[in-house]
């Protein structure tokens, strides 16, 4: 059955992948992304940072169109030794990665509730079983997993499914922003991940698909990691 999913952080990495392969199977796609960009579905931008800009790109598109399910992408990476934090940069961790993931989810539930089915992927990272200088980031995918949680024992009656996926080291944009080629940062992630690489963009793309699909309507509250073995026994290297 074709299917309309939204995206968030939609045109770089992880989200241009399951993008495409969504598109790919026969779905269509709405992306939201700060810039404008070669989308393979439907674009709107947006700074997901901002509250009242969200809510009025969330409205018109609800408006505009009828969802099946959301994938909560977008992320903001802020690396700060725990001396060094500030609390500006935590609240803009924590307000791109969990404020839009709330809105956007408040904003397509009235849809899938009314047709008794619908999707929630929320995007999380490897880096909350521990990583240095990530306090920010990994506070705010940590609590993409409990809201995954929590939203699915509510949500289980209503035919939704609520679930994370928690990729290890990912050759995406975002990730070499903060661990360029050679660089110490790419040596400790690599050091963590027993397949001796880094995922590729389309390998957690295939997982997320797998999550919004029909065959998964019996798993809900879940986290999977796609990480090439790191979360066995090298967590800190995550």
């Amino acid at each position: 059955m074709k299917r309309r999913f939204l995206i968030t952080g939609a045109t770089k990495g992880i989200g241009l992948a399951l993008s495409h392969l969504l598109v790919a199977q026969g779905h269509d796609v709405v992306g939201i992304a700060r810039h404008a960009a070669d989308y393979p579905g439907t674009l709107v931008t947006a700074d997901l940072g901002h509250r009242a800009e969200t809510a009025d790109a969330l409205a018109d598109l609800t408006a505009r169109f009828h969802f099946d399910g959301v994938v909560n992408n977008v992320g903001l990476v802020r690396a700060e030794k725990l001396g060094e934090v500030t609390l500006d940069a935590l609240d803009a961790v924590l307000s791109v990665n969990l404020h839009s993931a709330v809105q956007s989810v408040q904003a397509l539930l009235p849809g899938m509730r009314a047709q008794g089915w619908g999707r929630v992927v929320n995007i999380s990272s490897l880096t909350i079983l521990g990583m240095p200088e990530r306090t920010a980031y990994a506070a705010a995918k940590a609590a993409l997993v409990s809201f995954a949680r929590s939203w699915a024992v509510e949500l289980a009656p209503t035919g939704i499914t609520v679930n994370a996926v928690a990729p290890g080291p990912t050759e995406t944009e975002l990730f070499r922003e903060n661990n360029p080629p050679g660089s110490d940062g790419e040596a400790l992630y690599l050091s963590g991940v027993p397949m001796g690489r880094f995922g590729k963009p389309a390998e957690v793309a295939a997982t997320i698909a797998f999550l919004l699909s029909e065959e998964a309507g019996f798993m809900t509250g879940q986290t999977l990691f796609v990480d090439g073995g790191a979360s066995l026994g090298k967590a800190g290297f995550a």
